[in-house]
């Protein structure tokens, strides 16, 4: 494939355009909203209760995160519990590693559709999961590499929306087809972040161009790591280890901001790829899962500002 240049503005020139710095000034002037009010009036700031507890968004039997009780009107913390379906998401895992098996597409199946699978639907599952793993004809080309962007985040919402196009029956909400559009997905999402991983390397890092079809004979964490990887090489304990970091990561409840958010745009009877769009977007947030990246950005700094690790005042 052919180098493209990727435009980027910086906008340096805003300052032509207007004082910008007094145009804020302005907005903060008539925008800020007294904080006392939310003292006065039963509105929850930022899904916030006042005591710091989230608001309930709403009612969910599919996930459970319990990570402190309220004594007194006091949060103390206790060490967290995960249940998927009523099921402990250490029951799940500890599965997984006695029997040594992946266990993520069992996973989604337990979350989808309310039960575990018996062993014959679990293998049609998993040959479908791998089958859907593959993208529509020309889209990464059309969508990831013409058009590239350093956060995969953004690219990965700007992908869920363009599929919307590839989907003759986008807008059939009955619960058959969205239930097939929501396995779809997440076979097809992990190609979509390493194929947009590959643009970014490309692109803006200046490294080699590679892109890998997933494989029907391989679990999404083992298709994953064989997409991602150059020689598409990786060993078994790695691809377990992102099987289980994934089972960790599929589900946290109703109430978290993305969810939150895939269920506001739901409520207005938008199509399945508007809503899980949003929902990646509430996700980007620093926030929400962002946060992992700014985990990552202290643990550099830790890095460069920290040069005696025994000195427990420095760090």
């Amino acid at each position: 494939m052919q180098n493209v240049n990727i435009p980027i503005h910086n906008y340096d020139d805003r300052d032509a355009m207007w004082d910008i710095q007094s145009i804020c000034s302005q907005f903060k002037e008539y925008n800020t909203i007294d904080t006392d009010l939310y003292k006065i009036y039963p509105v929850a700031r930022g899904l916030r209760n006042p005591d710091g507890t989230g608001v309930v968004a709403g009612v969910t039997s599919i996930g459970d995160v319990d990570g402190y009780d309220l004594v007194d009107g006091k949060k103390l913390p206790r060490p967290g519990r995960l249940f998927y379906r009523g099921i402990s998401i250490n029951d799940i895992i500890q599965q997984c590693i006695a029997e040594d098996r992946f266990g993520f597409e069992e996973t989604v199946y337990l979350l989808l559709f309310g039960q575990l699978p018996t062993a014959s639907q679990l293998t049609e599952f998993q040959y479908l999961m791998a089958k859907w793993s593959q993208l529509p004809g020309y889209f990464s080309e059309d969508m990831i590499l013409r058009s590239p962007n350093k956060n995969i985040m953004n690219k990965l919402e700007s992908c869920i929306v363009a599929l919307h196009s590839h989907d003759g029956e986008a807008e059939n909400m009955t619960l058959e087809n969205e239930l097939f559009k929501s396995f779809r997905m997440v076979a097809r999402t992990p190609t979509i972040v390493a194929h947009s991983y590959a643009a970014k390397r490309h692109y803006f890092d200046g490294e080699s161009l590679y892109l890998h079809r997933p494989r029907t004979d391989m679990s999404v964490a083992q298709n994953f790591l064989y997409s991602l990887r150059e020689d598409t090489k990786f060993d078994d304990d790695e691809a377990k280890l992102l099987d289980l970091c994934m089972i960790l990561h599929a589900e946290h409840g109703g109430g978290n901001n993305s969810t939150f958010a895939c269920r506001v745009l739901t409520s207005a009877g938008t199509d399945f790829y508007s809503s899980i769009a949003a929902a990646v977007g509430a996700l980007k947030g620093f926030r929400h899962g962002g946060a992992n990246i700014k985990v990552v950005e202290m643990m550099q700094y830790l890095k460069r500002a920290v040069r005696d690790w025994t000195d427990d005042g420095q760090i």
